[in-house]
């Protein structure tokens, strides 16, 4: 027997956060990505300038913060994953954490691809001549101008139907575009391989789950503020750069009456801080339960909007040089998404003096904001896995074969992306799966769920347990009312504005492609509903005694009585307190395994 219980595995401590440095670094690295560079800036200049910052900040303040501050907090009280934390605190609602789970199952097959894509161009950028500067290569075509060297010419005129080379090399040598999504073409073997070499880096990252995460954000996460930094004062010293500059603050007050500008800032707060994905409640899981997460919140989401308000300088003021070299407008060459990354960019980089440095620098800066939060993201699923199934995934060397199996499986879903009409699809992932549409949706349930059915009040004496104090009570307001009423108005507006995906502005997808797009976005959505039915049907007894059963929290959460009674007992009691503490993770195991099998 005692040679028996020695050969069975044991079961792994969860694991913690050496110190709060590494909690901000890894929620830091996961919020601030490619969206705070490419996304907000050109949201800026679109919508009125520095007027857009007025409906930015009212979702920032009633639904941004209030609902990163629930799902950080939710995580530290319950120390568990994406799903299991939901599942403490409400069984019927555990649809909640699924959901979020599908959303980023997507993001961790499609984001990825964007990194390949800058892998591709960094490694291009290692030439004498930038590839896209010219068009004297095999892949360009008849139809192929070097405007920059023609505009000098007196007389000049571009042909009609013209493409410039920083197009043709993104379209026709990085993609190897096809005429649309019914061709998909043949695997692009340069960007399988930057996949694959995305992925490798990926998972050694995560491999040792918070141990060697919370290392590697000390580099990935800090490492694109001094790119960031680089590329501002590259940017602020080019001539036109202050027009460029003014162009994204300029106030158009008259823009604050057009409904979609608000909808823009809604979907960019929900896009930027990583709500209902599950990450910030697997990475608030890792927290010691007395860390004080209401005010890291606060820090974190300041930082987010101050590091998209500083790479709007750094991008518009390069647009403002390339604008006045060209000749054109402003808004002529603003672009937002990979249209800024992958044409605008380039395109004014090979105006510059020693262009192949800036190049390497803006490439390197883009995989950097990208791997962090496509790593944490992979993590944060990992853990939701992992937290369901403790007693099988909680041992030596299975978490790292779960990791594997996860980097394989999206690895090779991920080809579809990098085939020569793989654009398409990820368009559709891009515009579908992770739409703001589906994530507000989910925030809807998510402030009901803590604010009605758990109780605000007494997610406010968790809070008060675990940091000593109560929030501020707008907070709890907003939880209550007002969040869910602007995300339920923003919500049935994007749903009466919908307009259909176009590619470029003008491809138009087929049916079965539109309908692909929404199969991915109700595939998230339907979670809730059809968890309510199937855990109702699943539970025995009375409605009234299964609603009442499946809406209780688990009776081994931390109870804010207890600990205020321990606190008040004598000093010499920290030992009986461990072993209470003890006890009670015991009892969350065989709690969660009753819960899974219902």
């Amino acid at each position: 027997m005692v040679l028996l219980e020695k050969e069975k595995p044991e079961m792994e401590a969860r694991g913690q956060w050496s110190n709060k440095m590494e909690f901000m670094l890894s929620v830091a690295g996961e919020i601030i990505g490619l969206g705070n560079v490419w996304r907000f800036p050109y949201l800026c200049y679109k919508n009125g300038g520095g007027a857009f910052f007025i409906p930015y900040l009212i979702f920032l303040f009633t639904c941004g913060i209030p609902v990163f501050f629930l799902e950080t907090a939710l995580g530290q009280y319950t120390s568990q994953g994406g799903v299991t934390a939901w599942r403490k605190i409400c069984p019927l609602l555990e649809g909640i954490g699924y959901a979020s789970q599908v959303i980023e199952s997507y993001l961790n097959i499609y984001y990825i691809v964007i990194l390949s894509w800058a892998i591709f161009y960094l490694f291009s950028s290692f030439t004498a001549v930038l590839p896209w500067a010219t068009c004297n290569n095999p892949w360009n075509s008849d139809r192929c101008v070097d405007f920059l060297n023609n505009s000098n010419l007196e007389n000049w005129t571009a042909p009609a139907n013209a493409t410039s080379p920083v197009t043709e090399f993104w379209e026709k040598r990085a993609l190897g575009l096809t005429d649309g999504i019914h061709n998909l073409g043949t695997v692009r073997w340069e960007l399988a391989l930057c996949l694959l070499l995305a992925w490798v880096v990926c998972y050694f990252c995560i491999w040792k789950g918070v141990k060697s995460t919370g290392k590697v954000v000390y580099f990935t996460a800090t490492f694109p503020y001094l790119m960031l930094f680089i590329l501002l004062i590259r940017g602020a010293t080019l001539p036109g750069a202050a027009e460029g500059i003014m162009f994204y603050l300029k106030p158009d007050i008259s823009r604050l009456a057009d409904p979609q500008v608000w909808m823009d800032a809604g979907t960019q707060i929900f896009f930027s801080y990583a709500i209902c994905q599950g990450c910030l409640t697997a990475l608030g899981s890792y927290n010691k339960y007395n860390n004080n997460c209401y005010r890291d919140c606060f820090m974190l989401c300041f930082l987010n909007s101050a590091t998209s308000f500083v790479a709007g300088f750094a991008i518009f003021s390069v647009l403002g040089f390339m604008a006045q070299e060209q000749g054109v407008p402003i808004s002529e060459v603003a672009e937002s998404g990979p249209g800024l990354a992958f044409i605008a960019y380039p395109k004014a980089v090979t105006m510059m003096p020693v262009s192949q440095l800036w190049s390497c620098l803006f490439f390197l800066m883009l995989i950097f904001l990208g791997l962090d939060s496509q790593f944490v993201c992979v993590e944060s699923l990992v853990t939701a896995i992992v937290d369901m199934y403790p007693e099988v995934l909680q041992k030596k060397g299975r978490r790292e074969l779960l990791i594997l199996a996860i980097a394989v499986i999206c690895y090779l879903l991920g080809l579809m992306l990098v085939t020569e009409g793989g654009m398409y699809i990820f368009q559709l992932f891009d515009y579908y799966a992770a739409s703001g549409t589906c994530l507000l949706f989910l925030a809807i349930f998510e402030v009901i769920c803590v604010g009605w059915v758990y109780g605000a009040d007494r997610f406010y004496d968790n809070i008060e347990d675990m940091i000593g104090y109560r929030p501020w009570p707008l907070i709890k307001m907003c939880w209550q009312f007002v969040t869910p009423g602007v995300c339920l108005a923003t919500f049935l507006f994007s749903l009466i504005k919908y307009t259909p995906l176009k590619y470029n502005n003008s491809y138009m997808y087929p049916p079965w492609g539109y309908a692909l797009g929404w199969l991915m976005a109700l595939s998230s959505m339907i979670c809730i509903p059809l968890y309510v039915i199937f855990i109702l049907l699943k539970t025995r007894g009375s409605l009234k005694k299964r609603l009442k059963q499946l809406t209780s929290p688990a009776e081994d959460l931390p109870q804010p009585k207890k600990h205020r009674a321990s606190m008040s007992e004598p000093w010499e009691s920290p030992k009986a307190d461990y072993r209470i503490s003890s006890l009670s993770a015991k009892e969350v195991l065989i709690t969660t395994e009753k819960e899974t099998h219902l």
